[in-house]
């Protein structure tokens, strides 16, 4: 077995502390080797134990035929059998160490407490493996359909916490008290930039599609800026005011959304040069702020199984509830995608967005941090 923290004698490195799951372990796998008629009592199976050996250890408990209660007490042949069942598995794994599990043994009539630690650790773990390949499909570039394999993946955590549920009984105090860190404002690159631009400038002159664009909110958007105008702008339609440039400037200064830093010309310009159809500008404003929202509640989930204090409830009801924000946002994609009537569709569908050739002109410091790069 290798050596562990508290053994290992090189002083040049920090020794790294146990997890209370190892004291666990080793005081479960003790209890069997005292008490080995409790293996048929513990709810287990080997990839539940963080520690390989201790899995290989336990599943040798699971091969080898339990002995006779009467001939266990007057000799070790079973512990020898196990050991030497997962010795072969387990290089380097000392002849000692079911001794040293035995030692580690408190009360063998408290294998069923020791197991539920081992149970509550291996939830913590999956859980965060699962959240680790959520983030990873979100920022996986290459994959041809992304959205979709993060949604699988989101789906999957999902049914993991629905499998995870029944296992751990709920009690009073079920949400997570763990601080979480500020949320990170979704990054406004220049692409996201221009395609929010294009956006606004395109609903201007579309009321009609923007009737039919509930499912675009304004904090999908990367500048809060474009996110407040387009809540101005949508505002105008739902109410049946006129829309145009001039009349969302208008909306804008009653909201406040007038500085020196973004001015009325500054407004008009942007709101006046269209191109292509709103709804495709849109759909991949959602679609940015899906895949963002998945690293989101991703990060959430790691912090939470990160902290030992938040108990298996806990953390499977703070995963719930951070899924749930990315399955919101998952339907208005949906709702995004969904078939348009025949008539819009010959209108907005019939050939791809005029987009304008090249890259957006580059923006000042200053244009970036006020969201107006046109």
């Amino acid at each position: 077995m290798p050596p562990g923290p508290e053994e290992n004698g090189d002083s040049r490195t920090e020794p790294t502390p146990l997890r209370a799951v190892h004291f666990a372990e080793q005081a479960l796998l003790g209890a069997l080797f005292l008490e080995p008629s409790r293996t048929t009592e513990v709810d287990l199976e080997a990839e539940h134990f963080d520690n390989a050996v201790h899995a290989r250890l336990f599943a040798a408990m699971r091969t080898v035929p339990l002995p006779d209660p009467e001939q266990h007490r007057e000799n070790a042949d079973w512990v020898a059998a196990v050991y030497a069942k997962a010795r072969p598995q387990a290089p380097g794994l000392p002849h000692t160490y079911p001794h040293t599990l035995v030692q580690a043994c408190p009360q063998p009539a408290h294998a069923a407490a020791y197991a539920g630690m081992i149970r509550a650790d291996h939830a913590r773990r999956t859980l965060r493996a699962g959240a680790e390949r959520l983030a990873r499909t979100a920022d996986d570039t290459a994959l041809p359909h992304r959205v979709d394999a993060t949604a699988t993946q989101a789906d999957r955590l999902g049914n993991l916490l629905d499998q995870l549920s029944g296992r751990f009984a709920p009690h009073p105090g079920s949400v997570p008290r763990t601080p979480l860190p500020p949320e990170p404002a979704a990054e406004a690159g220049e692409e996201a930039v221009d395609d929010e631009q294009l956006l606004l400038a395109t609903a201007t002159g579309s009321p009609q599609t923007v009737q039919t664009m509930r499912w675009l909110m304004p904090a999908d958007f990367t500048v809060p800026l474009y996110g407040a105008l387009w809540q101005c702008i949508t505002s105008l339609v739902h109410r049946g005011g006129s829309l145009d440039p001039v009349t969302v400037l208008g909306e804008a200064q009653q909201a406040g959304l007038l500085s020196g830093t973004v001015t009325t010309r500054d407004l008009l310009k942007l709101l006046s040069d269209p191109h292509g159809v709103p709804d495709h500008w849109g759909e991949k404003i959602v679609r940015r702020a899906l895949l963002h929202r998945a690293r989101t509640v991703a990060d959430r989930i790691v912090v939470f199984a990160d902290d030992p204090a938040n108990t298996p409830y806990q953390l499977i009801t703070g995963c719930r509830r951070a899924l749930a924000e990315f399955a919101s946002l998952h339907a208005r994609w949906n709702r995004a995608n969904l078939p348009v009537p025949t008539a819009h569709a010959a209108r907005s569908r019939g050939t791809p967005p005029a987009i304008r050739a090249g890259p957006a002109p580059a923006a000042s410091a200053n244009q970036r941090r006020t969201g107006i790069a046109r």
